[in-house]
């Protein structure tokens, strides 16, 4: 990683940072201006890859902007950059090192009483499902995660919120080079993706229909070589429903279509049913609990070619200060295990995480973007984030 560049832009951000809040300061309140980040420094031992040895830093500075036209409205903006290094080493071997900065989020805002209007480079998710989530269509997000870091897309989006809780969603994205959430395939370059969703109040809890349209690149087997096919549209539909009982209970679909035979890869459906419950142990012990199929083929909804996963998540508060956490993957299909274990301590700030794993040597899973080889077999990783 070029060190300098960092630097360099972390020098101009705070000069940046000061000039703008000497200007605004005398002009709008004190709170319309405000400057955050996130300082975090890891260090991993995973003896099953290599190489064995990791330490990294991340820092992502935020600045946020409101400026109220009156009681009801306001214009505000995001502006975030992920600046990263990390190195691996292993025991008389030669040393990795990787580096990067990029924008993390870049937007603008108009926001009223009912709705809002938001463009740039954003965070888009929804959905009911936690562990297996059929709707993770732009984002990445992994439950393990205790940062819950995830790239952007692009793109502009309008939401309207009526008085008996009934919302609307209106995206449109552009210029996403790469693949999204749970894509197999990048989106064709330099076309527009539109979608939308309609989220309705239902007895004990809410229901939602969405939908999503783009042009795909898709390469599909062919004799020897692939054959790329370019720009073949896209449907998606979900639907997903929460409902909040004696428990709370759960389901989520979504099925993809490409409108050309490609295959297994023509049709997509994916269905994950859940429920969560705490219960009165101690300090109050809470289960999440998930049952998730996919399911691809050339044909709709013909089951040939399944994936079946369950997921369980426990939570218990040891203190005030100290929470345990852990997640269990299975896959049936292939009879292996995924298991996740996180003690977290916050002190002011500061929060610290020891988080250990034991994964098969070879992570397939598909639910899961940003599971990655780095979390093949087992390993161990110590967190610190500064929050500030």
């Amino acid at each position: 990683m070029n060190w300098r560049k960092a630097l360099i832009f972390l020098s101009l951000y705070g000069s940046l940072h000061s000039g703008i809040s000497a200007q605004v300061e005398e002009q709008t309140p004190s709170d319309s201006l405000r400057f955050s980040g996130q300082l975090s420094g890891w260090a991993q031992y995973a003896p099953d890859i290599q190489p064995e040895g990791w330490l990294g830093v991340r820092y992502i500075p935020q600045l946020n902007f409101e400026f109220p036209f009156n009681k009801s409205s306001q214009f505000d903006f995001e502006v975030s950059a992920n600046i990263y290094g990390e190195a691996g080493f292993s025991p008389f071997d030669s040393l990795y090192s990787n580096g990067k900065i990029k924008p993390y989020r870049a937007w603008v805002r108009y926001s009223g009483s009912r709705m809002e209007l938001r463009a740039g480079l954003q965070k888009i998710n929804f959905g009911s499902a936690l562990l297996f989530r059929p709707l993770m269509w732009f984002d990445s997000l992994n439950p393990r995660d205790p940062l819950q870091l995830t790239d952007g897309v692009w793109g502009l989006l309008f939401r309207y919120y009526f008085q008996n809780n009934t919302n609307l969603w209106f995206w449109s994205l552009y210029g996403n080079k790469n693949s999204k959430g749970l894509e197999v395939s990048r989106t064709h370059w330099r076309t527009p993706e539109v979608g939308g969703r309609i989220q309705l109040p239902v007895p004990r809890g809410e229901a939602a229909v969405s939908y999503h349209y783009r042009k795909a690149d898709v390469t599909r087997p062919g004799g020897e070589l692939p054959i790329q096919q370019n720009g073949i549209g896209e449907n998606r539909i979900g639907l997903d429903i929460r409902l909040d009982v004696t428990v709370g209970l759960w389901a989520e679909a979504s099925w993809t279509h490409l409108n050309k035979n490609m295959g297994v890869f023509t049709n997509q459906e994916m269905l994950t049913v859940g429920t969560d419950y705490t219960f009165a142990i101690g300090n109050g012990l809470s289960l999440t609990f998930e049952q998730f199929i996919y399911t691809s083929d050339q044909k709709a909804f013909a089951m040939d070619n399944t994936l079946s996963l369950s997921g369980l998540s426990l939570s218990y508060p040891l203190t005030l200060f100290d929470n345990l956490r852990t997640v269990v993957y299975y896959d049936w299909n292939n009879t292996e295990g995924y298991y996740f274990a996180d003690w977290q301590r916050q002190l002011n700030h500061f929060t610290f995480h020891v988080m250990a794993y034991w994964n098969p040597d070879k992570v397939q899973m598909i639910t899961q973007s940003l599971s990655s080889n780095r979390f093949a077999g087992k390993g161990i990783q110590l967190l610190v984030v500064w929050n500030h």
